[in-house]
């Protein structure tokens, strides 16, 4: 079978005497190996083109000197209209200094191009945002990653942007980082893999758990990892209903409890302490004693496929749940974690059903943010926006095997857009205070420019359909290196 330009049919044309696991490593091995070759094809994913029209010479005079000195003055004068006379209003930083690039470390500065990349891609596909890549490097003289420097560069950057996305920074910087940052800016300064995994895991839990006939409040949860992503899934959680006395999480060095001195000695883990604090009252040390029985495991943690063991599955209550979310490999197999019992399983991964991933989520909540001219996101703004991904992907049906609503359904992000504007201005945190419908019209209007924009760039072949032969290459690659 031939695979279709679309990927459409990718699970299909791998060869039939495949093994469920050979399958699954095989199409983590084909996607990595075509990602490569369409990186270097295309020459990345992001280009700058025009907002505006050159109708004439004369325009490069109303849009450069002499006419574009009134916007300056006008700016000067009152800052905030650089929101409305610039691409501010619109336009995001995906600031990153690739100190933890998805499942692979430290890649170096220029590491974490192509996911800051992809993560502007998608912001303006998804959610007809701008955004541009600033990949920064925080190293001090010792050769240490220094959040303070980090932390200075986007204090100087943020008068040019409407909003700041921080993405892969390590641990514990990634909480000094943000939480000094959210304060000191003036504008929404989030952190997509804390804030972000947070508010879409929750979307999916929610879900999850209607569908297994039990409560936020009465699940008995462990998080297997206790980085930027679960401490923050972990404290919404809380923040919504769930009670910290059912629940534990682990690190590399076993459970969070208030017995472990280490963390409470290291001022850098704060946020960590404060979860040994609330979670865990039976000081459980083993993920094993934490998951029998559990209703829960939300895996962000060392990629897989043998991180979550089967019979850590096995010994969870019936009707279990389990998010095995590491990239680019999960804890566990959804398949293995299936035969061993679990009733759903969610990956952060497009390629298996119910993917509980970021995306869903920050196209939809920075451009409600902006569109208000929010100067931060809150807790309760990422909150109303998880309740506004889990109710829209309910209303629309869920089922075991789609907790959640995907990327191609435009809706959701209008929608998630004009909730979390409206909670942005209930919190007083709004400049322009605008309704939910207007809010919801302007971000369903512009998502659809958008997407027209990239379908008439491929229709008029400014943007080059890959040819086939790389699509067959990188197939034929996959399946040799599992034979």
């Amino acid at each position: 079978m031939k695979l279709d330009p679309s990927l459409s049919n990718l699970d299909a044309v791998f060869p039939a005497d495949f093994t469920e696991e050979q399958k699954a490593k095989a199409k983590t091995l084909f996607l990595k190996t075509l990602s490569l070759m369409a990186h270097r094809f295309y020459g990345g994913k992001m280009q700058t083109v025009p907002r505006c029209g050159i109708y004439g010479l004369n325009w490069f005079n109303v849009w450069y000197t002499p006419g574009v000195s009134k916007v300056s003055t006008t700016i000067r004068d009152d800052n905030d209209e650089s929101f409305a006379l610039s691409a501010r209003g619109n336009l995001v930083a995906v600031v990153s200094d690739s100190t933890r690039v998805l499942g692979d470390g430290d890649c170096t500065p220029p590491g974490g191009l192509g996911v800051m990349e992809g993560k502007a891609m998608i912001m303006k596909y998804l959610g007809g945002v701008d955004a541009t890549a600033l990949c920064v490097d925080s190293r001090g003289k010792d050769g240490k990653n220094d959040p303070e420097k980090l932390i200075e560069f986007v204090k100087m950057v943020q008068h040019s942007f409407g909003a700041i996305n921080l993405e892969d920074i390590s641990q514990p910087n990634c909480f000094r980082v943000l939480d000094e940052l959210r304060e000191a800016c003036d504008i929404p300064v989030w952190h997509d893999d804390a804030q972000g995994t947070a508010c879409v895991t929750l979307a999916g839990l929610l879900n999850a758990l209607k569908l297994a006939g039990k409560t936020l409040g009465d699940a008995r949860i462990v998080l297997l990892g206790a980085g930027a992503s679960n401490t923050t899934i972990a404290r919404l959680i809380i923040a919504d209903g769930g009670d910290p006395a059912r629940m534990i999480l682990f690190d590399s060095r076993g459970g969070l409890h208030a017995g472990r001195d280490d963390i409470r000695k290291d001022p850098r883990h704060y946020r960590k302490w404060e979860l040994c604090e609330k979670t865990n009252p039976g000081r459980v040390t083993t993920e094993e004693e934490a998951l029998r029985g559990a209703d829960v495991l939300i895996a962000l943690s060392t990629p897989g496929p043998d991180t979550v063991r089967r019979e850590w599955v096995r010994s969870m209550a019936p009707r279990s749940i389990v998010f095995a979310c590491a990239n680019p490999v999960p804890e566990i197999w959804p398949y293995a974690a299936k035969e061993e019992g679990a009733f759903i399983v969610a990956t952060g991964r497009g390629d298996f059903p119910n993917q509980v991933n970021n995306s869903i989520c920050f196209p939809g909540i920075l451009k409600g943010a902006l569109l208000v001219r929010a100067r931060k996101i809150t807790d309760g703004m990422a909150i109303r926006c998880a309740h506004s991904i889990a109710e829209f992907s309910e209303r629309r049906g869920i089922t075991p095997d789609d907790i959640i609503a995907k990327m191609d359904e435009t809706e959701v992000f209008a929608k998630e857009a004009a909730d979390v504007a409206e909670q942005a201005v209930k919190e007083g945190v709004a400049r322009t205070p605008l309704s939910w419908q207007e809010v919801y019209d302007r971000a369903k209007a512009d998502i659809a420019a958008s997407r027209r924009l990239a379908d008439d760039m491929m229709a008029t072949g400014h943007i080059k359909r890959p040819p086939q032969e790389m699509l067959d290459e990188a197939l034929a690659a996959a399946i040799a290196a599992m034979r």
